[in-house]
């Protein structure tokens, strides 16, 4: 099949793919590029022997792929098996060679047949020309996607990338390779993907096994490059690839130019960066006019490109204008000298006028072209980032490796750090690893003077500086203090970690029983935030175990109780949650009776939670009489604090939401409408955090009323919840579109009760289409959803004399449902039993009345046991399906078998008519009619 599509750009930036979704933010600017794979490009080996570092660089493959078929292997293996969705962590230390061996794995896989693609962070990243990439899967194996530097990711972006039609095509095989530094952010990740139903995995990219054949094959390769014999000497004692690619490289080198290679690694790189300094020089005396920038300003734009990584042309002249790398008024050009072995002395300190900064860019391009030209970006940084940062440390004063210290370097970090602080401080701390001048002269005290940066920089960062084992714990706290109070899914990962090294630096210091209840107790937040749920429950059960060997703190137990019970439930324990809940609930209550104006609040809170643990356990009548208390706690609260509303209407949601679990649908409706004026109010005032919940609040109410027979109050707040939800996933479909279907479901019921069958279809199977799709990246999250919205449109279906549509859609919603019930039974039992109900029907309809009626039998037996332990729930469904049951044993002239379950359902409808004379009287005049008939034809009178 050919696809073709025309992207154009007017004065801005456009940007296409087929086969996929393009995520973007509010200003049109993409949240993540794709890009098909590319192999790497053939390079000229002369213009590599130019600078020995573009050897080093992945991108060019100099030396062949060796030393790693075992993990090779392991990916094709994690490939070829397991679930079509899986999502590999592949993590190690910069120049351990994990992007290589992606690199090898993605050629080999396209090779086989399959889609392969390369996901780039668009934030900070440059964007490509105008174009289109075609991801199409038809005719391929499956979908390779890998995802270089995911740690430096924003969790958010991550989360948006998963969602991408690109992973859900049904019945392709789809691998995501995510490639990172460390671990640190895998179990926040990994929990974004728990409702995806991919396969998870993480792997740690080892030290080489064979260092020395790794090392041969290197020290070959490069020889080849420079066409020399490969001369045989013992291999270096480093099992790093790239510590053993430097190596090979500088030996062959030094060969070439009769020159002695270092012995260690410092002088290894020292070595390399000697090699940029001389190309520098070496261009600069050339005189000719093709290259017109002093080595000393080079210098300067070289460790700016460190710092900043490749931007685009305005950015890039920004930057080097503001930096005196090129001519500005006031300034001396050329400023701060750069080494260039074998050139001419005193070139780094020329006093003739200085180029450019449109000069300087395009002969740093000539140094350090582009990885992507068509892209247009300027200051391509040096190549693999572990020799960049080097080059940082060495530049920066303060070591003392034989290389020189630049004094210019201090002030061009401190200026650039800010705004491009998510690399700069990320490179810096990288680079602090491995020498210690630093962080104590120079990163540490640019932190201190703003820790804001530590935070700009991302969770990846925060995560390095946590594990430096110089930082000063000072200043970790001073950056904790600007971490915020709550939750930020970006963020949670680093503040884990900064949070983990400031506890563990502090109870090494005191190991009391009180610092380590507080210490382990906020650490235990900030770990479950991050994901890292079960070290979160064993802190918070380590924080509650000090806290009882303090003396009696009421307030101090009862929280360390409620964060275990949190962690409790948050782990799939909410029996356990129940159990320490209700005694932090009761510790909670004591402090509220004593001080009202202090605890109400926090008692109110826990009440709801509580309620919520409850509910999960489908434990509904206890839970609604916690969530009363919980509502009257937060009235109290809001007649003084009206501040305090939003926790007011969301403790009035939950209680609806209880009620009508146990069928109380007109107390439901009134809880709702309270919460609902509630959140209009919020809402009035600031639309954009309180509308979602409004919407949700309209639905429920509309909801609650339908159920009491109020259609036409129903169906106009289902409209208008299906107005407002349009509009806001108009700006954020992911955000709002899974309440969107719920609101189309709900008025696609009202719309049908109002006789409007055709409009009634089209709600609902707009509703349908929404979650199909929100099911095809989320089955586990939007299955019970989409049985729901399938399951009207069947009876929708069947009412509009479309049997056989009728009849697909009823099979559709039983198999979603069978699988649910099969999970867990429970939850699940009565809205299996209405989708049987609907087939029954349907197969009715469809002239296989046998099928029909083994359906419906099915759905009584379900409904019968839903009704069991939910008499007011489930009556009237009960006594309906019975009623079918009745109907279709009459329609096969089984007048006897079919009078039991009318009566029986007459019997349940007289005694709860009551409840809700719309739908009863409606129902019970078809029942009536059904047991005269059956009476008649057995020639009994008919009942009075």
């Amino acid at each position: 099949m050919s696809v073709e599509q025309h992207v154009t750009a007017h004065s801005g930036y456009a940007y296409g793919v087929i086969g996929a979704d393009i995520h973007v933010f509010g200003d049109g600017s993409p949240v993540y590029l794709l890009q098909n794979w590319r192999r790497a490009p053939a390079a000229d080996p002369e213009w590599l022997r130019e600078l020995p570092s573009r050897m080093l660089n992945s991108r060019f493959e100099v030396v062949p792929f060796t030393g790693r078929d075992a993990e090779l292997a392991g990916l094709r293996t994690w490939r070829d098996q397991g679930p079509r969705l899986a999502v590999r962590w592949m993590h190690a230390p910069g120049g351990q060679g994990k992007t290589r061996l992606a690199a090898r794995f993605a050629d080999a896989t396209q090779d086989e047949g399959w889609r392969v693609a390369a996901a780039t962070n668009g934030p900070g990243s440059v964007q490509p020309p105008p174009g289109s990439q075609d991801l199409t899967t038809e005719g391929r194996d499956g979908v390779l996607l890998v995802v270089d530097y995911a740690d430096r990711w924003p969790l958010t972006h991550l989360t948006w990338l998963f969602s991408n039609a690109l992973l859900h095509r049904p019945g392709v095989r789809t691998r995501v390779l995510l490639l990172a530094r460390t671990a640190d952010a895998w179990p926040a990740v990994r929990a974004s993907l728990a409702d995806l139903q991919a396969g998870t995995s993480s792997m740690a990219l080892e030290d080489l096994p064979d260092g020395a054949g790794m090392y041969r094959a290197a020290r070959d390769a490069f020889a080849v490059r420079y066409g020399l014999p490969a001369v045989p000497e013992p291999p270096p004692p480093y099992r790093l690839t790239l510590a053993l690619h430097m190596a090979a490289l500088v030996s062959v080198d030094a060969q070439a130019h009769g020159r002695r290679p270092p012995a260690d690694l410092a002088g290894l790189t020292v070595y390399l960066l000697d090699r940029e300094h001389l190309h520098w020089g070496t261009l600069f005396a050339r005189g000719d006019g093709r290259y017109a920038t002093p080595p000393g300003a080079m210098n300067r734009a070289v460790f700016v490109a460190a710092l900043t990584g490749a931007v685009d042309r305005s950015t890039g002249s920004a930057v080097v204008a503001g930096l005196g790398t090129g001519r500005s008024p006031g300034s001396s050009p050329g400023l701060g000298t750069g080494r260039s072995p074998g050139s001419s002395p005193g070139l780094g300190t020329i006093r003739s006028p200085g180029p450019s900064p449109g000069r300087v860019l395009d002969d740093h391009a000539f140094c350090y072209p582009a990885a992507e030209p068509q892209r247009g970006t300027v200051l391509e940084p040096l190549h693999p980032d572990r020799l960049a940062e080097d080059f940082l440390a060495l530049t920066l004063p303060g070591h003392g490796a034989d290389y020189p210290a630049m004094e210019w370097a201090p002030e061009v970090t401190t200026r650039l750090l800010g705004p491009h602080a998510e690399r700069a401080v990320t490179f810096l701390a990288a680079a602090a690893q491995r020498w210690p001048h630093l962080g104590p002269r120079h990163l540490y005290p640019l932190l201190a003077a703003d820790p804001g940066l530590a935070l700009a920089a991302g969770g990846a960062a925060l995560s390095t500086l946590a594990a430096l084992d110089d930082i000063p714990i000072r200043l970790l706290s001073a950056i904790e203090e600007r971490f915020p109070t709550h939750r930020h899914v970006d963020l949670d990962a680093g503040i884990a970690a900064v949070t983990r090294r400031i506890v563990t630096e502090l109870l090494a210091l005191d190991d009391g029983p009180t610092a380590r209840a507080t210490g382990y107790h906020h650490l235990s937040t900030r770990l479950s935030n991050a994901g890292l749920l079960d070290e979160a429950l064993e802190t918070a059960r380590l924080s509650l175990a000090a806290q009882e060997e303090l003396p009696e703190d009421v307030p101090a137990l009862a929280s360390a109780l409620a964060r275990l019970g949190n962690c409790l439930a948050l782990t799939g324990q909410p029996e356990e949650a129940v159990a320490v809940t209700e005694e932090a609930a009761a510790l909670f209550r004591r402090l509220a009776e004593a001080e009202p104006a202090r605890w109400d609040g926090m008692y109110a809170g826990l009440l709801n939670d509580l309620s919520i643990w409850l509910s999960m356990l489908g434990r509904h009548q206890e839970a609604l009489a916690v969530g009363e208390r919980s509502v009257a706690g937060w009235r109290r609260i809001v007649a003084a604090d009206p501040v305090s509303g939003e926790h007011l209407a969301g403790a009035l949601h939950g209680l609806g939401n209880y009620l009508s679990a146990l069928g109380r649908w007109t107390e439901a409706a009134d809880a709702n409408a309270e919460a609902m004026l509630i959140w209009l109010r919020l809402a009035e005032r600031d639309p954009a955090a309180h509308e979602p919940d409004l919407a949700r609040s309209l639905v429920n109410h509309a909801n609650h009323l339908a159920a009491q027979g109020r259609r036409a109050e129903a169906l106009e707040l289902s409209r208008q919840a299906v107005t407002v939800l349009r509009a806001l996933a108009r700006v954020n479909a992911a955000a709002h579109e899974p309440d969107l279907a719920i609101a189309l479901t709900s008025l696609g019921a009202d719309l049908a009760e109002a006789g409007r069958l055709p409009e009634a279809v089209d709600a609902t199977a707009e509703a349908v289409a929404v979650r199909r799709r929100l099911a095809s990246g989320n089955l586990a999250a939007h299955s019970q959803g989409l049985g729901q919205s399938v399951s009207n449109l069947a009876y929708f279906l069947l009412d509009m004399g479309r049997p056989a549509e009728a009849l697909a859609a009823a099979e559709e919603a039983v198999s979603l449902r069978e699988r649910l019930y099969a999970e867990q039974a429970d939850p699940h039992r009565a809205d299996l039993a209405q989708s049987l109900s609907n087939l029954g029907m349907c197969l009715e309809a469809a002239g296989r009345r046998a099928e029909g009626l083994a359906a419906t039998r099915r759905a009584v037996e379900l409904y019968r046991a839903a009704h069991d332990r939910n008499p007011a729930a489930y009556a009237f469904d009960l006594a309906r399906v019975l009623g079918n049951l009745g109907r279709f044993l009459a329609l096969d002239g089984r007048w006897e078998e079919a009078l039991a379950p009318v009566v029986e359902a007459l019997v349940l409808a007289e005694r709860s008519v009551a409840t809700n004379p719309p739908a009863y009287g409606t129902l019970l005049e078809h029942l009536r009619r059904t047991r005269d008939g059956c009476l008649r034809m057995l020639g009994r009178p008919a009942a009075r």
